[in-house]
């Protein structure tokens, strides 16, 4: 897998969720939907420089942002999937997370 999606890729992929929204709200849902449909879990990944396994992701209850739950030495915590860290193998479908940091950067 490359180690860096490339701009127009990444265009290309929030254009494909965008398509049909009308405003951020609708964009930023879209995005989150195809992170859930189409990042398999579970898949492993380092937060803050230590080896974790992201078990399935959350909806925040308010705010832009998705949350990844982890596993890690017997405990369960959340974090930003902003803070996800790629290590190999990566999960089949992980452009929609580099996509979605974009897409935020983006519209910050």
């Amino acid at each position: 897998m490359p180690k860096k999606i490339n701009k127009a890729r990444l265009d290309e992929l929030i254009d494909e969720a965008t398509v049909d929204c009308y405003g951020e709200e609708e964009e930023h849902t879209a995005l989150l939907t195809m992170i859930e449909e189409q990042v398999v879990c579970p898949f492993h990944a380092k937060v803050i420089g230590e080896t974790v396994e992201v078990t399935r992701f959350e909806w925040p209850k308010s705010g832009y942002r998705m949350l990844a739950v982890c596993r890690h030495k017997g405990r369960t915590d959340r974090v930003d999937i902003s803070s996800l860290e790629w290590i190999e193998p990566r999960p089949r479908g992980f452009e929609w997370i580099a996509a979605y940091q974009a897409w935020c950067k983006h519209n910050a």
